[in-house]
């Protein structure tokens, strides 16, 4: 079944273009993979799917019903989530504060507090400090868990591993394969390319804010996809 339906999407910041016409479809059950370049258009997918930029043209069907335009508190409350790129930890709040925030316009559904600090333990242990407090990878657990707790059908995740050690971004990419056995989509933006291939079901790669290249990633080759992320 299709959740996420993207049709001629384009967008723009003022008079600056940076989404071109772009279509993908994903998968209830998938992980997918969006790759490029920096500048390539990425984030600004994620934030238009999300509601945090109005579409300037193109349709975007969630679950089967148009969503176009929608506000991201609306999306949130259809099941589609946003974990933004740089974590966007509120630091003014405790890191089960933030947690709780997430789960402001909670769907019924499988994640809790208690689910959330099983994923990450962590978050139990300083539950009481300063988010901002936590290293970069602890941070990127919080805002992954902060995501969880409104039990989306579908997560967005901006830039994974920015900034962050393998070890880390391996145990994040860990995460990541649990959570779509428990039933939730993924669509995850990363530069690091080999590193979400790996578990992707389905890859697109945008270039200057259009698609250059979508497949499976086992059956495309190394060349191909160099040439689709670097424009050549």
């Amino acid at each position: 079944m299709t959740l996420l339906a993207v049709r001629d999407l384009s967008a723009r910041y003022g008079d600056f273009q940076a989404l071109f016409g772009v279509s993908l479809d994903v998968a209830e059950g998938e992980l997918v993979a969006v790759i490029g370049a920096n500048g390539a258009g990425k984030t600004t997918l994620l934030r238009t799917l999300a509601g945090a930029l109005p579409p300037s043209r193109g349709a975007v069907e969630f679950a089967g019903r148009a969503v176009s335009g929608l506000p991201a508190e609306a999306l949130v409350g259809l099941g589609l989530v946003l974990v933004p790129e740089g974590r966007k930890i509120f630091p003014s709040l405790s890191v089960e504060e933030n947690l709780q925030v997430g789960g402001y316009r909670r769907r019924p559904g499988p994640w809790t507090l208690e689910r959330v600090h099983g994923l990450f333990p962590i978050l139990r242990e300083r539950r009481r400090e300063p988010g901002t407090n936590l290293s970069g990878g602890e941070q990127q657990m919080l805002a992954i868990g902060r995501g969880l707790m409104a039990n989306p059908r579908l997560l967005l995740v901006d830039e994974i591993s920015l900034g962050l050690a393998p070890l880390v971004i391996r145990r994040l990419y860990e995460v990541l394969e649990a959570i779509r056995a428990e039933g939730t989509t993924l669509v995850v933006v990363e530069q690091d390319v080999s590193q979400v291939l790996a578990v992707a079901q389905r890859v697109y790669c945008l270039g200057k804010g259009a698609v250059s290249l979508e497949g499976v990633p086992a059956r495309l080759g190394r060349a191909q996809i160099a040439a689709a992320y670097f424009g050549t």
